[in-house]
């Protein structure tokens, strides 16, 4: 399947001159870095990019993934959509995993993911303050394997900040790579 065929499924994040997303800072955690951007804008499908981007990171919306029924429909029913008026800040954080997590079987990965780290619960707690999407990038050839975005209230700062500290503590950290935390604010 090409990647013209996703659809709206196909999201691009592009890093440079314009956008509605002011960059207020791209920090590196964990192996390479980007270059620095003014803003970012967030195209889907087919929309044209903006001209001369120092960075593009795509991913698909996929279906869920080591998420059990009740674990989906908690999420489900406390998710708040994208797009909030009063969510002007974000995030977007791309990951990449180490070849050990991707050779491990994919109930050895479901353990770690939240058995041990506890991601899903973790991640519950924060809801609906938090709104997130998650993009997967490994399927379509990209250098990070997922995309995490995530749009708030300033209020809900310090309660992401808490979220992302409690995530980074895990098990499941240790299989991460490459790691970069790119905060936004939303201006039209």
């Amino acid at each position: 399947m090409g990647l013209q065929q996703l659809g709206d499924r196909l999201v691009r994040f592009v890093g440079g001159k314009t956008g509605i997303w002011r960059v207020l800072a791209i920090r590196l955690v964990q192996g390479d870095g980007l270059p620095q951007a003014e803003r970012v804008a967030v195209c889907r499908g087919d929309e044209p990019s903006p001209l001369e981007p120092q960075w593009t990171l795509s991913g698909v919306i996929s279906n869920i993934r080591y998420v059990e029924r009740p674990e989906q429909q908690e999420l489900t029913l406390k998710q708040a959509p994208l797009g909030r008026s009063e969510a002007t800040l974000a995030a977007l954080i791309p990951i990449r995993k180490t070849a050990a997590w991707w050779n491990l079987t994919q109930e050895e990965r479901r353990n770690i993911f939240e058995g041990k780290s506890h991601h899903i619960a973790e991640g519950v707690r924060y809801l609906p303050s938090v709104a997130r999407q998650l993009y997967h990038s490994r399927d379509i050839g990209e250098p990070f394997d997922f995309l995490t975005w995530f749009e708030y209230a300033p209020e809900h700062s310090e309660a992401f900040e808490e979220l992302v500290r409690t995530l980074r503590r895990t098990e499941e950290w240790r299989y991460v790579d490459r790691e970069i935390d790119i905060r936004l604010v939303r201006e039209a």
